[in-house]
């Protein structure tokens, strides 16, 4: 604990001056978390009147984190080449002192070099940040999307309710407002949102007309996100298989509601709780390590 008094009685200077020093040690931290991430602080505890240092723990990103956060946003292909690199530098600047921006920066190199960018070639960040504040503000928005089948668009009026992203593609979460059901779906007495690619959204526009949904059936997109695959929505379902492949680890992974019922010579029979049809796509791609039950 440093007291001003007691500290300008020992070196002889006016309090003022232990003031100022206290101001330069205040700084000085500063300058140190902004370059290391690592957040001590000069605080006063007015209990004994002075002050004291309170170390704080790391708040950046350590090299480590930062490469395999890297590594993450380019596997993930989300977005533009210029976008991608963009981002990669700026987490290389922001995150990493600079002794180490080489190494990182070596390490990421040839996947940088190779990266491949999305089909459609949209820039739609600044889209994602508007759907953002209207799914905050519970504010109905109006769109144009084009299809992925017939290369048509529709107009379509919507409760905007998340932002998901899943293999390769950002996705907009809500429920649509008039609509006639029976003409636009397979499904008409389908309770479950819609889900479309923000990236095929052509024109969007935020109302002021707001939205009310009760707290008890708020949309919760961990729970959603357990359930669906391939970001294909529908029915809840459940299915059952037999799985016969070498990880049945991946297979838990990929399906975070599975249960394994039993197990006998290496043959898995497992159950599973999801929304729409993604499911029998990816029960498809796995050939004969997989017989579906029921």
């Amino acid at each position: 604990m440093v007291k001003k008094t007691e500290e300008a009685a020992c070196f002889g200077v006016d309090a003022k001056s232990i003031q100022r020093d206290l101001e330069d040690i205040r700084i000085f931290l500063a300058e140190q978390s902004a370059q290391d991430g690592v957040a001590d602080e000069l605080v006063y505890d007015y209990g004994d009147k002075g002050y004291r240092l309170e170390k704080g723990g790391n708040v950046g990103l350590s090299n480590e984190e930062t490469l395999a956060v890297c590594k993450i946003l380019l596997d993930s292909r989300a977005f533009t080449r210029k976008e991608m690199m963009d981002i990669l530098d700026k987490l290389l600047l922001n995150c990493v002192p600079k002794g180490n921006r080489k190494l990182i920066a070596d390490l990421l190199a040839n996947e940088r070099f190779h990266y491949i960018e999305p089909q459609h070639k949209k820039v739609f960040l600044n889209k994602i940040m508007q759907l953002g504040e209207a799914i905050r503000e519970c504010r109905v928005i109006r769109l144009r999307y084009s299809k992925m089948k017939g290369k048509c668009t529709v107009e379509r009026k919507l409760q905007p309710l998340a932002i998901m992203f899943s293999e390769y593609y950002f996705y907009l979460v809500g429920f649509i407002e008039g609509i006639d059901k029976e003409k636009a779906f397979e499904n008409a007495d389908d309770p479950f949102p819609t889900i479309y690619r923000i990236d095929r959204i052509e024109d969007m526009q935020v109302t002021g007309e707001h939205f009310k949904i009760p707290y008890a059936d708020r949309f919760e997109e961990g729970e959603f996100r357990r359930r669906v695959q391939f970001m294909y929505g529908g029915r809840l379902r459940k299915v059952k298989f037999e799985y016969c492949g070498e990880s049945i680890e991946a297979v838990l992974d990929r399906l975070p509601t599975a249960e394994i019922l039993s197990e006998e010579d290496g043959k898995y029979v497992v159950q599973a709780e999801v929304f729409g049809k993604g499911i029998d796509m990816w029960l498809r791609s796995q050939g004969e390590r997989v017989r579906v039950v029921e």
